[in-house]
């Protein structure tokens, strides 16, 4: 079988967990990256064996005629990334968040909808092997059928210092919004991933470090569908005791009728039955690339299903919902209100 033709958009800090993991498919070859900085896209292809740099996506698409586009920039670029994949016919997979703003993702949506192109959000924290493993679980009612609670707990400690973030991502000191917008986005799609539809949110979003402008402290609670609530308790200020805190982002208590799941910093999974005491759950998973390889996880996901025709998990009316309730946890921490009733469907 012939491989599939891919190019990139960006070349970015994390793009580099990208092209690793495009570099390891037998599936794929990339063959033309794309950056403004025409250097940042010549030590890319030079150092993962890649084909043809440019500067200009529209050159690169006309000359490469791939049959995908990773986009790898920042969500203000997306709209119009899109609109230019979808005229050349180009589907696409697009990192996270989708759109700055709900109406851009809806419209990213409608766009997608009314043509030939397919596409998948680059939503990698699902596919932390870790998160997979806790929804076999959760499918399998291990602690039974009836969920009561999800809480994940998040302590980064890269955000104290006076020149927090400088050293990997500096462009998050001048973020309006950072915690929730950057990383929370990931664990509202675990909640969705684990829990269900999320039906109700209430949060209360604080910026600890005064270098910075956006927030790095959050508290949000979740009502599902199913009855089930959640907790997310969200620090980058902090600092835990992991060797790693990078590898799972955090901790994970999973509670149902029957006992308890939980996810230790470290990747360890325990189940512990109601009257039992905790026992280990054997997995496996690999410590490489990104949080247990989930990059490479997520790009094989979408490849796979490019090529078989099936449905991507995290395509975009399925990704939607995320967004709208990433605007209502800002919007009730900014009026101090619960939101109920939250209408997930994402034609609204």
């Amino acid at each position: 079988m012939a491989k599939l033709k891919g190019v990139c958009i960006g070349a970015g800090y994390f793009s580099q967990f990208h092209f690793e993991a495009w570099k390891r498919m037998d599936t794929v070859d990339i063959v033309g990256v794309c950056d403004s900085v025409k250097e940042r896209a010549e030590d890319i292809v030079k150092n993962y064996g890649f084909k043809q740099t440019y500067i200009n996506v529209e050159e690169m698409f006309l000359k490469e005629k791939p049959d995908f586009v990773d986009i790898i920039t920042p969500p203000e670029s997306h709209l119009e990334l899109c609109k230019l994949a979808v005229a050349h016919n180009i589907h696409i997979i697009c990192q996270k968040p989708l759109a700055p703003t709900l109406e851009e993702a809806k419209e990213i949506g409608s766009l997608i909808s009314n043509s030939d192109v397919r596409m998948m959000v680059h939503e990698n924290f699902r596919f932390q092997p870790w998160h997979r493993e806790l929804r076999k679980l959760l499918d399998t009612q291990v602690i039974g059928s009836k969920l009561h609670t999800i809480n994940l707990r998040m302590r980064m400690g890269d955000g104290w210092q006076t020149d927090a973030y400088m050293n990997r991502q500096p462009y998050f000191r001048e973020m309006e919004r950072l915690l929730i917008y950057e990383t929370g986005i990931h664990f509202i799609d675990v909640f969705r991933y684990l829990g269900g539809e999320i039906t109700e949110v209430y949060a209360k979003l604080r910026t600890l470090n005064t270098n910075i402008k956006g927030e790095d402290f959050a508290w949000v609670n979740f009502d599902f569908a199913n009855g089930g609530l959640g907790f997310l308790d969200a620090n980058r200020y902090n600092e835990n005791t992991s060797e790693d805190p990078r590898l799972t982002f955090g901790t994970v208590l999973v509670e149902g009728d029957r006992g308890s799941l939980r996810l230790y910093d470290d990747g360890k999974i325990t189940i512990q039955l109601l009257g039992k005491e905790e026992q280990e759950h054997k997995y496996s998973f690999k410590k490489q690339n990104f949080a247990g390889d989930c990059v490479f996880a997520t790009q094989q996901h979408f490849v796979s299903n490019l090529i078989a025709g099936t449905p991507f998990e995290t395509d975009v009316a399925s990704y939607i919902p995320n967004i709208l309730v990433l605007e209502k946890i800002y919007e009730s921490s900014a009026k101090k209100n619960a939101f109920k009733g939250l209408n997930l469907s994402p034609t609204n």
